[in-house]
């Protein structure tokens, strides 16, 4: 047998892995959130940067989709390698520290999703690949910032003001692909939008990691801010995403019943809140999480619906 009939084997023995770790820690409704993401992202941007165009998704705009959905698988292999020393002590089932796949083995997948992202993007426009490839870049600093820091490390404030920007420059890639690709036009109001989408993301980030049990050692934002702190700050967010769509949105210019829709995220506030109520009645020591992401999906779908109605 040869070196390289030998090598095959172990190839595809790696791809298996890889897929495997893809099915564990890459859940359908992490790909049902990057999709409906962009198609929010673009199709909102479009209606406040041409109210008077009709938007109308495109090739470009599901190359888009594809893009964002590796780099989010791309984003989770870098996070099982920089938390693996975390996760050996409060997650000991994940797919690196139990050696169902190996680090060698992510950071190959890792090299072929950049590839295929930049020059997909690249097909794109030149913006759209320069934008994919600081998300790339600044995920890989993030691990080494980590690595070298243990108070960006073991802070989660200070974590999260150094990593969420990852997000933003997504969010900036989906924008400023779209204007190069023709789906959206150039508008300041535009960057109100990331706002929305920020506040969205941020509200379910601080219900996941809320508790009303001090864990020392844990990533909890409650630790950081109380369980009351934490709680308050995840529906303040979830108001401020809110209030932003609806001032560029602009619902009481529109007649008929495209006015309700137009108010319909004010309505998708009692999620969050019934969250924030169940708790309060409950004892169980974790904040459900449940409510926050149905409020990111419910607010996503209503903003893709808005897209092609108030126009």
């Amino acid at each position: 047998m040869t070196a390289e009939t030998s090598a095959r084997p172990n190839v595809v023995v790696s791809i298996g892995r890889i897929v495997r770790f893809t099915r564990v820690m890459y859940k359908p409704h992490y790909l049902l959130y990057g999709v409906l993401w962009v198609l929010a992202l673009e199709g909102t941007a479009a209606l406040v940067s041409q109210p008077d165009k009709a938007w109308n998704p495109t090739g470009a705009t599901a190359a888009r989709i594809a893009i964002v959905a590796v780099v989010l698988l791309y984003l989770r292999m870098v996070d099982e390698q920089k938390d693996l020393e975390y996760d050996r002590i409060h997650n000991p089932d994940r797919p690196l520290v139990t050696g169902a796949v190996s680090a060698v083995e992510l950071r190959c997948a890792m090299g072929v999703i950049a590839f295929v992202s930049i020059v997909g993007s690249l097909a794109l426009s030149v913006t759209s690949a320069v934008m994919i490839a600081a998300v790339l870049v600044y995920g890989l600093l993030l691990w080494g910032l980590e690595r070298l820091s243990e108070t960006v490390r073991t802070n989660i404030l200070l974590n999260l003001v150094v990593t969420y920007p990852v997000q933003l420059i997504v969010t900036g890639y989906v924008v400023l692909s779209a204007v190069d690709t023709g789906e959206v036009g150039s508008s300041g109001h535009v960057a109100v939008i990331a706002v929305v989408f920020a506040g969205a993301f941020l509200q379910f980030e601080f219900a996941r990691k809320t508790s009303r049990i001090n864990r020392p050692g844990e990533l909890l934002y409650s630790n950081a801010l109380g369980t009351s702190g934490s709680v308050v700050l995840s529906l303040l967010l979830a108001l401020v995403a809110v209030v932003c769509e609806i001032a560029v949105v602009r619902p009481w210019d529109h007649r008929g019943p495209a006015v309700l829709i137009g108010w319909i995220p004010v309505a998708l506030l009692l999620i969050p809140a019934a969250g924030a109520w169940k708790f309060h009645r409950s004892d169980e020591p974790d904040y459900p999480a449940v409510p926050a992401v149905l409020f990111i999906l419910a607010l996503y779908l209503t903003l893709i619906v808005q897209a092609f109605v108030l126009t």
